[in-house]
């Protein structure tokens, strides 16, 4: 398998010489989107779970709520970071609830 130098790397490249720290960078930026993005949907699930066993705790519920919020909070940020912009796509196709995106921020209940 071939692999090729990103776009953003190559513009900055007329030697043809890849800046090793930089794409090394790219790749951890990288890394850190998918971790929090699978924090994410973890969190989505612990809500959707707790939702369908018919769950009454409302303290447990909002805590589940928080830390979901949290978690989207810190994927919405890190896209930005990538230069990723979209976040409201995103955040259809992982069905995040509406609840979770207005408590999106730092889940104050910790």
């Amino acid at each position: 398998m071939t692999q090729r130098t990103p776009r953003r790397l190559s513009a900055r490249n007329e030697g043809g010489q890849l800046d090793v720290l930089q794409y090394e960078v790219l790749q951890e930026k990288a890394a850190v989107l998918a971790r929090l993005g699978r924090r994410l949907q973890s969190a989505l699930d612990a809500l959707a779970a707790f939702d369908a066993s018919g769950g009454t705790g409302a303290g447990e519920r909002d805590a589940l709520v928080g830390a979901a919020g949290e978690a989207l909070w810190y994927y919405v940020v890190q896209r930005e970071v990538l230069g990723l912009r979209d976040a409201e796509t995103v955040m259809r196709e992982m069905q995040v609830p509406r609840e979770v995106r207005l408590r999106m921020g730092l889940n104050r209940s910790r």
